[in-house]
């Protein structure tokens, strides 16, 4: 008797592992599946962010379509999948970071209501500013890796040689622009996100088929955040590919006089399908993972 409960007692403390403990295990198995499946995307948004505005007037304009092909063409099917190693390295734990502060501010602020649209707005932007800061060195290698400029052989080489060269500064390159475009979009996709649901019938949001209606609202709250934030989001981009440092009104400055305001919206529709089916599944995912546990998400 006294043996049986040696054996049972480890089990039991893996049971009682901390909630926000446990959010964090849910995003970051979440963030895992979205990542693996959307990485071709992003790495389309970024090649297109960064075309050289090389073409003669009345050229063809170069689409999703034709980077993909190019890349295939050029390079190999797989380099699709260029940049996923540092994807994993920001996304496994930054997610898990996002979804852990996300619970834990929800559940100090807000146990016993649902919070309102604007309280929504805040939580969703303070949860993903602290994610975003955490994991910024790790997304500035995921975009050098890929735009096809730097030929990084691993990420901890990348750290290392960013580092050695341009110093810790560069590693925190595009910190304003990217608290400017993840702190909206997750503000404003919590938003979207939490009222979509609770307009919906409580016997729709329980049922079976509930994991369909929380993609289909994700679907919903990503498109909107996307348009929102995109051009935060070329400027991000075009600081944490160039290796001279530059702020964020000189990259607003290059891409205007380079490509005037279209420019700050180039590779928008890889980038509004990949954050829209990647925050859709990733929430879905997450809910479904909490409501398995027992927890409230």
């Amino acid at each position: 008797m006294s043996n049986r409960h040696i054996i049972l007692k480890p089990k039991v403390k893996v049971l009682e592992a901390h909630p926000a403990l446990k959010a964090f295990m849910c995003g970051s198995l979440s963030g895992t599946c979205s990542t693996l499946l959307f990485q071709p995307l992003d790495l389309v948004k970024t090649r297109l962010q960064t075309l050289q505005n090389n073409a003669k007037p009345g050229a063809p304009k170069v689409g999703m379509l034709k980077v993909f092909i190019n890349v295939i063409r050029t390079e190999n099917f797989f380099s699709l999948w260029k940049g996923v190693s540092p994807s994993f390295v920001r996304c496994i734990p930054g997610v898990g970071i996002y979804f852990s502060t996300f619970y834990s501010l929800k559940q100090h602020f807000f146990q016993d209501r649902a919070p309102n649209a604007g309280e929504a707005v805040l939580l969703g932007a303070g949860a993903r500013a602290v994610a975003g800061v955490s994991m910024l060195p790790f997304t500035v290698i995921k975009t050098r890796f890929e735009s096809g400029r730097y030929n990084y052989v691993s990420v901890v080489g990348a750290l290392r040689s960013v580092y050695e060269t341009e110093g810790v500064r560069a590693l925190f390159s595009g910190l304003t622009a990217t608290l400017l475009r993840d702190a909206p979009f997750s503000g404003i996709y919590v938003m979207f996100y939490s009222q979509a649901k609770r307009s919906l019938p409580q016997e729709v949001t329980s049922a079976s088929y509930a994991p369909l209606v929380n993609f289909s609202c994700g679907v919903v709250a990503g498109i909107m955040a996307s348009v929102v934030t995109q051009p935060a989001d070329v400027v991000k981009t075009h600081i944490q590919v160039s290796p001279s440092h530059w702020s964020t009104a000189n990259a607003i400055r290059f891409i205007y006089m380079e490509h005037g305001l279209a420019g700050f919206f180039r590779g928008a529709v890889p980038r509004s399908l990949r954050r829209t089916l990647m925050a859709a599944m990733a929430w879905t995912v997450y809910e479904q993972l909490m409501a398995g546990m027992g927890l409230k998400s």
